[in-house]
């Protein structure tokens, strides 16, 4: 069942309002077929804009790094957050240039991040991140040890406060331009998957797991 967010003032799609959609059923499907993310935060007064993997459980986006992280040090205190998830679809060619465009589904996530502390937790939400990134990848790999999670920072960030925006189809050009001798279309984009590529240093000879050689593009699953 679709469920409906209400916008709030700073969710609200204001230019083209229409191509706006606020229900989790389609912010969620948005979210699923992407593992990218950028995150927009300020720190010490300066804003930054930073790219990182991530993953969602329910209605909850997680992401993670090294304790290091400037990032997410910063985001551990509880600072106010945008993430941002995008995902081309095609490139609109109109007959003039000032209605060129995209096609594109993109989702919006404000709010405040929170630390993941409880080892069990922490351990879930870094299997979210890796099976959004690559199904099948976790329980085929070796599990973080307690080093490692200790060097690991798990921040969780509610999709409580999101929205998303689409666009689709053809241009739209002013009705005198639709008679001019002048190619338009769509340019359609596909994330394309290659053959995998085996690590030199493998140590025996050991086939490409079948979650690797059947993995298709995010935003083509």
């Amino acid at each position: 069942m679709t469920t409906n967010n209400q916008p709030t003032p700073r969710t609200q799609v204001k230019r083209l309002p229409e191509r706006g959609a606020y229900d989790h059923e389609t912010i969620y499907s948005i979210l699923d077929q992407a593992f990218l993310c950028h995150v927009g935060f300020v720190a010490d007064g300066q804003p930054f804009v930073i790219p990182t993997g991530y993953g969602r459980a329910e209605d909850t986006l997680y992401i993670h790094g090294s304790t290091a992280s400037r990032m997410l040090r910063s985001l551990e205190k509880s600072i106010p957050v945008c993430v941002t998830v995008t995902l081309l679809d095609g490139l609109v060619l109109a007959r003039s240039a000032f209605h060129h465009s995209m096609n594109y589904r993109s989702v919006v996530i404000l709010g405040s991040a929170t630390v993941v502390a409880e080892r069990e937790e922490k351990l879930r939400a870094l299997r979210a991140v890796s099976e959004q990134i690559i199904p099948g990848r976790w329980d085929y790999v070796r599990q973080p040890s307690e080093q490692e999670l200790k060097a690991t920072i798990v921040l969780a960030l509610p999709l409580a406060e999101a929205s998303a925006k689409i666009r689709t189809g053809p241009p739209h050009d002013e009705a005198e331009d639709y008679a001019l001798e002048i190619w338009a279309g769509v340019l359609p984009l596909h994330t394309v998957v290659e053959e995998p590529a085996t690590d030199p240093e493998l140590r025996v000879a050991v086939p490409c797991p079948a979650h690797v050689r059947s993995y298709l593009a995010p935003g083509r699953r």
